[in-house]
């Protein structure tokens, strides 16, 4: 009996299996099993790409709205504020119909009227918003207690304005009311005035201010109250700035100056003013909501306000208010130079994008290169078992997204938890796209692979793959585009590429990452070479290290190209980006210094006091302070008959002015240059009589240069002083003068009065603005050129821009490091048994470590190299056509002219230098852990290698 009553065979032990079909394990689940830390680091690698794609988008939103709100908030109410205005009721109305026309209740259906047809996403403040009915052209009033500066009476505008409650507490007094219903005839109205008002005009409560009438008796403006505004910067006051403080005039003709002022009336006081001359309108002031808007709602706020000024907008008011309802407002010029300036600083922030996301895309590219490698064996056996194509690459493609998927959410989620407040749509697009690249990485890089089924393949180094033509014709495509690129940035520029829009710019910002790509497609068809012609040297010297490394770094795997690629687009974009802020530091510098002509100055429209040189000198922080006087209105012409030529006349001390202008780097000169041969102090002549006709040398602007030549002529001074100057230099700058014409002379050759110093430059390391402001006193003005430079910060576009700039290229710097870690991890097992093997064939443990520096040094050094030449050629190639003016000091106003892009050394060789340092470190790491491994057990890892 072979058998038992069970059925199970005889002395079998266990239980017996439950026959029917076998049911295989889950591949998913046992792939994840067989290999968790590749899995959890390809979790690590999606999760952290995800949040820093998604947050990407989110930080420029960020900004940018940032950037938006600042130019709102900057600019005055009465720039952003949509005004509408009408005037007076139709002259065919009766006169009653015309009062009620001017009543609140029927400005109020107008308002009504005007916040409908404001349309989205233009939204109305209405806690600023107002309306009422004033005088437009102010009248005379005559009251002999208001403030008269020249003795011409002031002017006044009765202005009805709702809400005058609302916004604001009386300091004395109460507010005016309308207790009897107002008409044209009313002999006398009560009103309110400002704090600003009263103490300007000498108003008080119960004071009485008479307004011509027309053709009735004048009407009397009793003051009931003198109110302060609860937000006075607020658009309710500062639409119309004039009813929160008067305005001083001055008569163009004879110099005589007046007062122009605002009276509040009730707001149902507004029937009165047609008893005036002062021609009343109604008007209604929409004040913009300027926390709501976003920057990418910029276009359609200038829309919205496109139709209110001459649109539909406007047709509906003049259909519902009055046919001859007129609109005004800056906001539109404001909206623009938002605009303009975004549109000069996103293509730069664009290029250190589109680098940092070439790079991080590369690197998810050699992971998963790294995962095919690793399972190469795996898979061939499969596909040569009978698995078809579609069932592995659908397997690969599902334990992949297994991983994926859920870091990619959890990356998006990080991302919007860091980032808030910003839109959700690009960055679940950027997580969506870094997501599925690693999802089907794996999968098309093994139907590449194993299209064919084999289970042994032949070598793929590239001393034995060739070049395919698909390759070929890729590499030149890729070369046609980074050419059309360069060409259209450098023809265009980047203010044309940021204003044009569309896929052109996505080519311009892409150029230099295009020009990285050649680089790196050039670099590694050439690399095999050279080293192959060291190996025949290097064989013939001592020792196995040098020949054996130089050999196998000449066969080292045909898939360099992808590791290569990383490093040399993160070298471009780290070197481009670098300079890019290298150049904006630059041009804030210059321009700073040029506006201030030192490292501070000191000036005043008058001559400074005689001690206060001393004082300037004695102050902490100040190493010199040079002298000159600067009359910025002179007269150079050649003859009594000739029109002037207007330039500023600057009296120095040559010998500290002419070193001052070398250290700056401002037109320096010897001090030589401008010494008189002739009589010294006094040779100019003043309106008492000529004490000298000597001729003075000077320093000329070029154009002065240009019309006046080397022949002397005559220079007239502002207080009617004459010197006869002639140009011995020409210099495009100077310290004392800021984009003007100059002539700079010896202040002995002027006279006493002129030569009297107007400003003092100073020189020194850490200037302490309060501390000289104090020792300066009243009645100068004190700048300093870091405060000046901090000024051209001012919009948040420019630090958020430069912000997400240096995080983008230092990603990049990460990512590329991070690709040459796997580039080593990958050849770390054939190294790691090499080495063991070769050891135990005597190879000592210093040997060991120089062959595998020497192994990694020729990669590394090829990187560092190609990418300074790169970053070098890209910067020269793409610099006359980048503008970096706007991120620089963002419009305002600031000599120097175009910030172009420079060279900057150190973003150069410091990140290549950084590459080089990092191979050497993990070669030296890879030699020291290798030596602490036995023998046996790495040879026994290494068998199936």
């Amino acid at each position: 009996m072979t058998g038992t009553d069970d059925g199970t065979k005889a002395g079998t032990r266990g239980p017996a299996r439950a026959s029917g079909p076998r049911v295989p394990a889950p591949w998913v689940r046992t792939r994840l099993r067989a290999a968790p830390a590749a899995a959890l680091a390809l979790a690590l690698l999606v999760a952290l790409t995800a949040a820093l794609a998604a947050a990407f988008p989110r930080a420029v939103d960020r900004y940018e709205d940032a950037g938006l709100r600042r130019t709102l908030d900057d600019a005055s109410p009465r720039r952003t504020t949509v005004q509408f205005f009408a005037p007076r009721p139709d002259l065919e109305l009766s006169l009653g119909e015309g009062e009620n026309a001017l009543r609140e209740a029927a400005l109020r259906k107008g308002y009504d009227a005007v916040l409908a047809a404001v349309d989205k996403p233009l939204v109305a403040d209405r806690a600023q918003s107002s309306y009422g009915v004033r005088t437009s052209d102010p009248t005379d009033a005559s009251d002999s207690f208001l403030a008269r500066p020249s003795g011409l009476p002031p002017r006044v505008a009765l202005v009805a304005q709702n809400a005058l409650g609302a916004h604001s507490r009386p300091a004395s007094g109460r507010l005016p009311r309308a207790t009897d219903p107002v008409t044209a005839t009313t002999s006398e109205v009560e009103a309110a005035v400002t704090t600003e008002t009263a103490r300007t005009l000498h108003i008080k409560v119960g004071s009485v201010i008479h307004v011509p009438g027309l053709e009735r008796a004048p009407l009397a403006v009793r003051i009931t109250g003198i109110v302060a505004p609860r937000e006075p910067d607020g658009a309710y006051w500062m639409s119309t700035p004039l009813i929160r403080e008067p305005s001083l005039i001055q008569l163009p003709s004879d110099g005589g100056t007046y007062w122009i002022g605002a009276l509040l009336l009730a707001p149902d006081a507004g029937p009165v003013l047609l008893g005036t001359p002062g021609k009343p309108e109604r008007y209604w002031q929409v004040a913009p909501d300027t926390s709501g808007p976003t920057a990418h709602d910029v276009s359609g706020l200038a829309s919205a306000v496109a139709a209110l000024e001459s649109g539909p907008g406007l047709a509906r008011i003049r259909e519902r208010v009055d046919p001859l309802t007129d609109a005004t407002t800056d906001l539109d010029e404001v909206l623009s130079s938002f605009t303009e300036l975004r549109s000069g600083i996103a293509p730069l922030v664009a290029v250190a994008a589109f680098g940092a996301g070439t790079v991080a895309a590369v690197v998810v590219l050699m992971a998963s290169g790294l995962a095919a490698e690793r399972r190469r064996g795996e898979l061939a056996l499969v596909r040569a078992r009978g698995g078809s194509l579609p069932g592995v690459l659908g397997r690969l493609l599902a334990e992949t997204a297994v991983v994926a998927v859920p870091a990619g959410a959890l990356g998006l989620g990080a991302a919007l938890l860091a980032v808030p407040h910003a839109r959700l749509s690009s960055a679940v697009a950027a997580a969506l796209a870094v997501t599925v690249l690693a999802c089907v990485a794996l999968p098309v890089r093994a139907a590449f692979a194993h299209r064919a089924v084999r289970v042994h393949g032949g070598r793929e180094d590239i001393a034995s793959v060739r070049p395919s033509r698909r390759r070929t014709v890729a590499e030149l495509t890729v070369l046609v585009l980074a050419t059309a690129a360069v060409a259209a940035l450098r023809r265009g520029g980047t203010d044309d590429a940021g204003s044009s829009g569309g896929s052109g710019d996505q080519l311009v910002a892409l150029a230099p990452v295009l020009v990285g790509v050649i680089a790196a497609l050039v670099l590694v068809r050439l690399y095999p070479f050279p080293l192959r012609r060291l190996a025949g040297p290097a064989g013939r010297l001592r020792g196995v290290v040098a020949p054996l490394s130089l050999a196998r770094a000449g066969r080292t795997s045909a898939s360099t190209a992808l590791p290569l690629l990383a490093l040399l687009t993160a070298l471009t974009t780290a070197a481009f980006g670098g300079s890019v802020l290298a150049g904006v530091h630059t041009a804030r510098d210059h321009a700073a210094l040029l506006a201030t002509g030192a490292d501070g100055r000191i000036e005043a429209t008058h001559a400074l006091p005689t001690a206060l040189p001393g004082r300037i000198r004695d102050t902490r922080g100040v190493r010199e302070a040079v002298p000159v006087s600067v009359a910025y209105r002179a007269q150079a012409r050649r003859g009594s008959g000739t029109a002037g030529e207007t330039a500023a006349l600057v009296g120095v001390e040559p010998g500290p002015y002419g070193q001052l202008s070398r250290e700056l780097d401002l037109g320096g000169f010897p001090a030589r240059t401008l010494r008189a041969t002739g009589p010294g102090r006094g040779s100019g002549s003043g309106s008492g009589g000529s004490r000298g006709k000597a001729v003075v040398p000077a320093i000329a602007s070029p154009s002065l240069a240009d019309r006046f030549g080397t022949a002397p002529f005559s220079v007239q001074l502002e207080d009617d002083s004459k010197v006869t100057v002639r140009i011995a230099a020409v210099r495009d700058v100077t310290p004392a003068v800021t984009d003007l014409d100059f002539l700079v002379v010896d202040r002995e050759a002027l006279t006493r009065r002129a030569a009297r110093p107007t400003a003092l430059l100073l020189t020194g390391g850490h200037l302490d603005g309060a501390a000289l402001r104090r020792a300066a006193g009243g009645g100068v003005d004190v700048r300093l050129r870091a405060e000046v430079r901090t000024a051209y910060v001012h919009s948040p576009l420019q630090s958020g821009a430069e912000r997400i700039y240096t995080a983008a290229v230092a990603a990049g710097a990460g990512y590329a490091v991070l690709a040459l870690l796997l580039a080593l991890v990958r050849a770390a097992p054939e190294r790691s048994a090499l080495l063991t093997r070769l050891r135990t064939m005597g190879l000592t443990r210093a040997q060991g470590r120089r062959l595998l520096v020497l192994e990694s040094l020729p990669q590394a050094l090829l990187a560092a190299v190609g990418g300074a030449l790169t970053g070098w050629a890209a910067i020269r190639l793409l610099a006359p056509g980048l503008d970096l003016t706007a991120i620089a000091v963002a419009g305002r106003p600031a000599p120097g002219g175009t910030a172009r892009l420079r060279t900057d050394a150190l973003s150069l060789l410091v990140p290549s230098l950084a590459v080089l340092v990092v191979a050497t470190g993990v070669a030296l790491a890879q030699a020291w852990w290798t030596g602490r491994r036995g023998s046996v057990r790495e040879l026994r890892a290494g068998d199936g290698r």
